[in-house]
């Protein structure tokens, strides 16, 4: 084989290469409700009480079934509410439609809204599904 031929079957190979992995992106849509909070914290707010929140937030998420998944940790929040800068973000993934409406009355949700509303400036919310 010649230096040419070669270097054609390398980079014809590498082309299918590219073009398999491309085209072997997998994705789902899933059935479940992506709950999506950003918010500003009041003046004020201690890191220490934002992790109170945290704490808080786990442990409904334990406590109420049909939760799925929870995170927490903001990597980019952009928006405003208020007139003010959304600072944080949380997300909480419901198995479906009916374990996201029992959220919203279950007592451990209650029980959360009395840590998370004293600390809350003001929120936006997106429920999301396909």
């Amino acid at each position: 084989m010649t230096r040419r031929q070669n270097l054609t079957a390398v980079l014809a190979g590498a082309m299918t290469a590219t073009g398999s992995a491309l085209a072997a992106n997998k994705y789902k849509k899933p059935a479940s409700i992506i709950h999506v909070v950003t918010l500003y914290w009041k003046d004020g707010t201690t890191d220490a009480q934002k992790q109170q929140v945290w704490a808080a937030t786990e442990k409904m998420a334990a406590a109420i079934p049909g939760i799925t998944n929870l995170w927490l940790k903001s990597v980019k929040v952009q928006g405003d509410a208020g007139g003010k800068t959304l600072t944080s973000a949380f997300v909480m993934e419901f198995k479906d439609e009916a374990a996201f409406k029992a959220y919203g009355d279950h007592p451990a949700h209650k029980e959360w809204e009395k840590v998370y509303i004293p600390m809350r400036g003001e929120s936006r919310t997106h429920d999301i599904t396909n």
